[in-house]
């Protein structure tokens, strides 16, 4: 018998498989969807290639660095927080049987054993870790594309407008993998919250799995932002 996933009663381990595969399935899903339906992300990617189109057109680019700036801020702000998120959480396992003891005060939480509560500090630890390269990883995207926007040339030094086009799909597509990407780390975030769930009990944990899940559908596909994104008559 596995000596982790041993001692788990079935609820929390059948929890613990619902989160993990809900987080791989929807994102799967989600990104084979898109391709068929409109998301937020593939909506902001077709202005990304306007964006890339108009810069080749501007003779100064302070104002698409800036954007570039700013976009990679984002990031940079989420990836240091993980860090200090990391920072509590390794601490906490440091002291479990304090920790333990003070969660076991809060109504309605479950009592379990030690090896299971550091089971549940480690997968909050796995997330804000994953969420953390997926931050850094974002940043350093945008700044490759801050390298294609500084270097574009003009509209006039294209030898056609075909050409024009192709690096406009390419830097585009270049920025949409910086968001893609800060997408993965705000996903992990918010299923972090399922995931502080399974302290009360599996079943919450299964609960909130769905119902973060469900939140990152809705502000995906059906938000009032997906519809003020997309471009009237075009899309």
């Amino acid at each position: 018998m596995n000596p982790v996933l041993g001692p788990l009663p079935l609820p929390d381990l059948l929890a613990l498989l619902l989160f993990f595969g809900g987080w791989v399935g929807y994102a799967h899903w989600a990104r084979q969807l898109s391709t068929r339906r409109p998301s937020i992300l593939a909506i902001t990617n077709r202005w990304r290639r306007a964006w890339m189109l108009q810069a080749t057109q501007r003779d100064n680019r302070i104002v698409d660095a800036a954007i570039v700036q700013n976009l990679s801020a984002s990031p940079a702000f989420f990836a240091s927080t993980s860090i200090l998120v990391i920072g509590g959480l390794l601490a906490a396992m440091a002291s479990t049987d304090k920790v333990s003891g003070l969660v076991k005060e809060i109504p309605f939480a479950a009592r379990t054993s030690l090896l299971v509560f550091d089971l549940k500090l480690a997968l909050l630890t796995a997330i804000f870790v994953f969420a953390f390269f997926r931050f850094t990883w974002s940043i350093r995207q945008y700044s490759f594309g801050a390298i294609l926007v500084g270097a574009a040339p003009e509209a006039a030094q294209f030898a056609e407008e075909a050409q024009r086009q192709a690096f406009a799909d390419h830097a585009g597509r270049l920025m949409g993998m910086a968001a893609e990407t800060f997408n993965d780390g705000l996903r992990a975030y918010y299923l972090s919250f399922a995931a502080v769930a399974w302290f009360f009990s599996p079943f919450a944990f299964m609960a909130a799995t769905a119902f973060v899940l469900f939140v990152l559908y809705r502000r995906e596909f059906h938000s009032d932002v997906l519809g003020a994104l997309r471009e009237p008559g075009t899309y």
